[in-house]
Formats: C-alpha cells, structure tokens, sequence
C-alpha cells in the first residue's frame, strides 16, 4: 500500500512539474485601455496628465520608479510571503478554505500574484470557477516571470480609487508628486486603498475617515517588523489631493502628445510659462476696452533652438476668443517683421552698410506703388534708421535689388512654406505680404539670433545638426541685430534688446519678436477669427507687451563679440561715407571689408563765397572780403524729397556769374598705387597682398575699395593687406580730398 502511495505521489509530481513545464508565457500586461501619457518641463514638473483611451488615468511606471517604502507597505498589507510562495499561498488557502466552512472568516487568501491575474484578466473570483482561474494565472505568472516584474504588474494595476490605476497615475493625482518621492505617510495610506477602492477614495472627504482608520491599522502592523518607523501621526494623517489634474501649458502639451505617447521630457520651462501667461493676462485687461483680446507668445533659447515657452491664446477655456484654437501654428501676415531679413541680405550682397544712405519718397516698381504705414515720407535716411522706423519704401527698394533669390529663397530654406511661385508675391513679400506662423517667425528670428542655420525648433529631443547653408553670414546677422538695438524712443524699451515689430495690412495682426541675449520672444495680438482692429498697431500694443515679459522673465544679457570680417570706421554722420577734410560731424560706423561699398563723401565741400554778393566764387583772386565756407551739396532730387518731408535743406551759394564751380581749390595729384602693380598677375592662394600708394602732401587718410566694395583705409605710410579672390579686379585709392588713382589686377586660381 505505502509503495502504491509512493507511486501515486511521484506520478503526480512528475505531471505537476511538466504541466509547470510546459505552461504557456501569457503577457502580463493588460490589452487594451491603453495608457496615460504625462507632459513634463525641462526640470521634470508634471505640465498633463491625459486619460488612457478608457478614460482612466493610468501612467506606466517601472518598479525602480516606485519608493521602497511604498514596497514595503503594500507587501506588509496584501502578501507577507510574496517572496517566498508559488503564486498561491496553501496555508492561506487552507485558512480560508476552513473560515468559509465554519462560518468565521480567517482572512482572505489573495496572494498579490493572485491580485494581479485578476486585475490582468479581469476574473471574477467569487464562484468557485473564479477563483481556480484565478490560481491557474497565478501559478502560470509566477512560472514565468521574476518576482519583480509581478510586483511591476501590480504597482501599474491595482486601482487607487475612481478612475485611477497604478502607482505613477496615483501618486500624481493623490500626492502631486511622482511615485518614487512618496513620504512615508503617503506610503501607507495609499496602500490600503486597492483592498477598497470603491470606498477609499482620497478625492472623497466623506472616505476620509475610512482610509485613516485603514492606514492606522497598517502602521501598527508595520511598527516592529519594517523600517517604516512608529509614526504616532499616522492614523491622523489624511490624503489631500493637491488639486485637479495638471494641465499646464494645454496648447503645447496637445502639440507633443499628437507626436508622442507615454513619458514626455520637454524643453518648456514651466515657470517662464506661466509669467509669461500672467504677463498676457495683465497686458489683455487693459486693451480689453480697446478690443485687443487674444494674444500669442513663445520664447527660445536660440543657441539649442528649445522652446522654453509656448502660449497658445490668451485663454485656453475662453470660447468667446475661440481659446481652444493654437495660434502659434497659424499663418499670418508679418508686416514688417520681415524687413530685418531683406537688410542681412542687402548687406551680404553689397548693397549697403548700416549707414547708407536710402531714399524713403514716392516709388513706383512696375505696377506697384508701396507706400509708408503713416502715408508720409522722411526723405534720405540712413539704412539703420530706415530698419528701426520700419520704413516701407526703403525696404522694398532694397527687396527690388537683391539677387540670388533674394527674400522669398531665405524664407523657403527657412522653412516657411510659400506654396506659390515667386512672381506670385512680388515685392510684396518684403512687407509680409504672406503666411508665416510665429513658430516659423521665432526659429528665423532664432537663426538670426545664433549660427544663422535653419534648424527646427526643439520641444523635446535634439534635433539632428542641420546640412544647410546659413540664411545671412555672421556680419550680415551682427550688423542687423545692431541696427535693431537702435530703439526709437518707445516707453519702457531696452537698449539691450534687439527688436522689431509688424503690422499686417487691415489691422488684422500685430507682431513684435525680442532678441535679448541668446532668447527669442516672439508675441502676436489680434483675433483668431481675422477681424481687423485699428488698435492692432504693433508700436503701440504688440511692443509694448513684449518689453513687459521680458521685464518679468529677467533673461541673462549676452557680451556682445564682433565676428570677424566686421570693422568700425569713422563716416560722415549726414552721408553716411567716408569723411573728407570738409566733414565736420564724424561717427563711428561698422562695415564688412571687401564688401560693403563706401566712397569717399562728396556732400560736404569746402568753398569760396564773396561776402558781400554771397556768390560761391572758383578762386581765391585776392579779393579782401572771401570767405571759406563749407555747404552740403545734395542732388536736386534729395533736396526736392527733403522739402516734401518738411524737412528743407539750405542750398549752397550760386556760383559767381553762372560759373559752377565745385571747391575753388588746387586738387593737386592723385594717389599713385604702387602695390599691387597693375598689369601683374598674382597668385590667388599667395600670401596677402598689401596695398601701398604714394600720396601728395597734406593727405592723411587714404580709402582702398576693391571695386564698389570698401577693403579699408590707413594713412599715406600704411599698408592694409587684401586677400582676393581669382579672377579680375580693379583696385581703387582714393584720398581724404577726393582724388582717385585705379589699377587693374589680375588673380590666377593656385595649384590644385
């Protein structure tokens, strides 16, 4: 009989262990229902925290994400031997089993293997069947799976009260913090909550009392066998949700979760967000009046290209401003927040330096006839003033000018979308004629401000380093970020601050872009429905909001390094070009050697005028009462445009007798270049090649141009090096009293 027994008994071991053989892996996660995904800030603070596709709140957290005291008091409530059983418990089992047979329960039987394979199949273990079902899994999870990753499953199942499931979702919502930066007290009080999360749920004051007597019953247990010290606040303590779910920065959260899922790092920096959103706030309640009610704003760190701000509308909840709707990705007209781009390139192709001269009167190109936004004209103005009064006419002269491509080709390799062919905008396009989001606009704005590529914006991984060409050279983008530091006397301004504002045709879009140090501010104000408002000038609301926000952001400022192939030089502060021996007002003004055209100023002449007749003279004849004085000398168009401006030039003498003369003076000799030689062929890849001339006496200051393009200038005993490039060249001097000597040179390419 016992060898009978003995046979029954290693029979059914030997099934046991290959029915445990060859028990099939299941996954132990649950399909379907999906999961949460969290939106967190650059520092890791919890922005959203979305629902999973049933309408739960469930986040996925690895089990090195949960604090071990939290561990500990879960395994210390729902299954002491977890280490140590097969996935079911047979003395418990027996416990219940004899409890459920006399009528006195015993306590229940549940390992937390058990909990998860009812949580994971969603068993009813209440009928016999159930619960055979229930061990089955249990047994089957346990063949497979590490302890660990069962207690993973439970910590991402388990209900912690409503619709919220698992410890990283619980911990958020209860605790406001994550899973692994629980407290003690939260420890265990939470883990009493999956025993009954029907009746302990912490968002319900009335389930209050329940889950402290709950957890008072847990610290006791835990009080000499756990690392979780006595606690004699325990019992009293009681969760306190920290408030409704997050849902911080809503227009750039529902950006990232329609490209991610899960766990989302972001650049956003959670608190310039929200001065940025109190600073919108306070600007829209005093323009309310005026009908200004919905605004825009993002801010970059231009070097990284990552958002660190992203507000949407005004108002997310606002239906009246449509406050659901992202305007950061809408297309709108930029107005004059284009034009700085129209300067870099002008600059770039030789066009003008900072200081030029440009005409701002009535133009017409072909069948356009752009006009100033005030209907006025200022007459010559300097290109730096042209860019900081937003002066139309100046900009598409220039537009009108540029080769390569010119705007519409920067704006392309930018990243704006131009879906028509450049003849479509024409000219236009250099005063916003068309669609531009203020995303695109910042991550221009962001180019400009930094290496000048046309990289993507960062939201939140790096984006890969960028192949193309940069939009404007590093002179182009010094030089404009200077001329925008000009600032035109705007209340509350900052001359450190390099801006520009734009207001598009119809009063429908107010735009003013902020680069201080390496950020970027970007800030939009209009309707999102395109109503025009004429309190939509950009000076007057757009500007003045963006100065705001930067005051309440405090961004660090940036020293400011001059590039290489930037020089400063002394100009004529009326002309703008070199000063001659006649120029009385002198100042400082930066250029690009070897590109930028300068010549030597011509308006300011020194001349002989007959005291008594006030007639100009062309020499000295002795006469006793002559007189040398110095006029400006602007062509009669200028003077035409000066009077129309308001502003009327004082015309020099008439010449004597109808005789036009220009100085009155001996001009003597012209220079004499005598390095390089003309006629002499030079290598391209040689040294530099300095350039040298003989001067008559009395000059001080001699002007080398290469071409239209100014190399630089020195006295008569200097010798400025030029490094040309193959091909043809004509070499220009010129003195300090006008007079000009030219040599023809000639470059061969170096051995390849």
């Amino acid at each position: 009989m016992k060898r009978r027994l003995r046979r029954i008994l290693l029979i059914g071991v030997g099934v046991s262990v290959i029915v445990w053989a060859l028990l099939p892996r299941p996954e132990i996660e649950r399909t379907g229902g999906g999961w949460s995904s969290v939106v967190r800030d650059r520092h890791g603070a919890v922005l959203h925290l979305s629902t999973a596709a049933d309408g739960r709140y469930r986040l996925r957290t690895p089990l090195a994400a949960v604090s071990p005291q939290w561990i500990e008091a879960t395994l210390a409530k729902e299954d002491r031997w977890f280490h140590w059983h097969p996935g079911v418990n047979p003395l418990a089992l027996v416990r219940a089993a004899w409890g459920a047979i006399t009528g006195r329960p015993a306590g229940g039987a549940s390992t937390l293997t058990m909990q998860v394979a009812r949580l994971r199949w969603g068993l009813e273990t209440r009928t016999v069947s159930g619960k055979l079902a229930q061990i089955f899994r249990a047994i089957q999870l346990e063949r497979h799976y590490s302890k660990n990753a069962i207690l993973e499953a439970y910590f991402n199942l388990a209900p912690y009260g409503g619709n919220v499931e698992g410890a990283g979702a619980a911990a958020l919502l209860w605790c406001g913090r994550d899973a692994s930066q629980v407290t003690r007290r939260e420890a265990i009080a939470l883990s009493v909550i999956p025993q009954s999360p029907a009746t302990r749920h912490p968002g319900f004051p009335r389930d209050a009392g329940r889950i402290a007597a709950a957890q008072g019953r847990l610290a006791v247990l835990l009080e000499k066998k756990s690392t979780l010290r006595d606690d004699p606040l325990a019992a009293a303590f009681t969760l306190v949700p920290p408030g409704p779910p997050p849902h911080e920065a809503p227009h750039f959260c529902r950006r990232m979760m329609r490209e991610n899922r899960g766990s989302i790092k972001t650049t956003l920096d959670l608190g310039m967000q929200q001065k940025i959103e109190r600073g919108i706030e306070t600007h829209l309640d005093r323009t309310r009046e005026r009908g200004i009610v919905n605004a825009c704003a993002i801010l970059v760190h231009a070097p990284t290209r990552e958002v660190l701000a992203y507000v949407g509308s005004a108002d997310y909840a606002d239906r009246e401003i449509h406050g659901m709707v992202d305007g950061l990705r809408a297309q709108r007209s930029p107005g004059s927040a284009v034009k700085p781009f129209v300067y870099g390139l002008a600059l770039d192709q030789g066009l003008i330096h900072p200081r030029t001269l440009l005409t701002d009167g009535p133009m017409g190109f072909h069948d356009y006839n752009p006009e100033n936004f005030e209907g006025e004209f200022m007459g010559p103005i300097h290109a730096d003033d042209a860019l900081v009064r937003s002066r139309n006419i100046p900009a598409v002269a220039l537009a009108n000018r540029l080769g390569d491509g010119g705007l519409y080709q920067l704006l392309k390799k930018g990243g704006v979308n131009l879906p028509k062919p450049v003849g479509h905008y024409g000219l236009a396009l250099s005063l916003g004629g068309f669609g531009i989001s203020p995303v695109q606009l910042a991550g221009l704005y962001a180019a400009l401000a930094d290496d000048g590529l046309p990289r993507p914006l960062v939201f939140s991984t790096a984006s890969p380093s960028a192949n193309k060409p940069p939009l404007l050279s590093p002179q182009a983008r010094f030089l404009v970020l200077d001329m925008m530091r000009g600032g035109d006397g705007l209340p509350g301004s900052d001359r450190t601050v390099a801006w520009k504002t734009g207001t598009s045709h119809g009063f429908r879009d107010a735009w003013s872009v902020g680069v201080r140090g390496d950020y970027v501010l970007v800030v939009w104000l209009g309707n999102f429905s395109g109503r025009g408002n004429n309190a939509l000038v950009a000076r007057k609301c757009a500007a003045p909001l963006m100065f705001d926000l930067l005051a309440r952001l405090r961004l660090p400022e940036k020293s400011i390094v001059p590039p290489e192939g930037v020089r400063q030089v002394e100009l004529c502060a009326a002309s703008g070009d070199l000063p001659g021996t006649a120029c009385r007002r002198i100042t400082q003004g930066w250029f690009i050697p070897g590109v930028s055209p300068i010549s030597l100023c011509h308006l300011h002449r020194e001349i002989l005028v007959d005291g008594s007749a006030g007639k100009r003279v062309a020499r000295d004849d002795g006469r006793h009462n002559l007189k040398r004085e110095i006029h400006e000398f602007w062509p009669p168009d200028l003077l035409e445009l000066f009077r129309k401006a308001g502003l009327p030039r004082r015309p020099p003498p008439d010449p004597e007798n109808g005789t036009d003369t220009l100085t009155g003076l001996d001009h003597g000799d012209a220079p004499e270049i005598i390095s390089p030689l003309a006629g002499r062929i030079y290598q391209s890849d040689g040294p530099e090649i300095q350039l040298k001339a003989r001067a008559t006496s009395g000059v001080e200051k001699l002007y080398w141009f290469c071409g239209d393009a100014f190399l630089g200038s020195g006295g008569p005993q200097d010798a400025p090096v030029w490094k040309p490039t193959a091909g043809n060249h004509t070499l220009r001097v010129l003195d300090d009293h006008g007079r000009s000597a030219q040599a023809a040179v000639r470059l061969r390419p170096g051995a390849e």
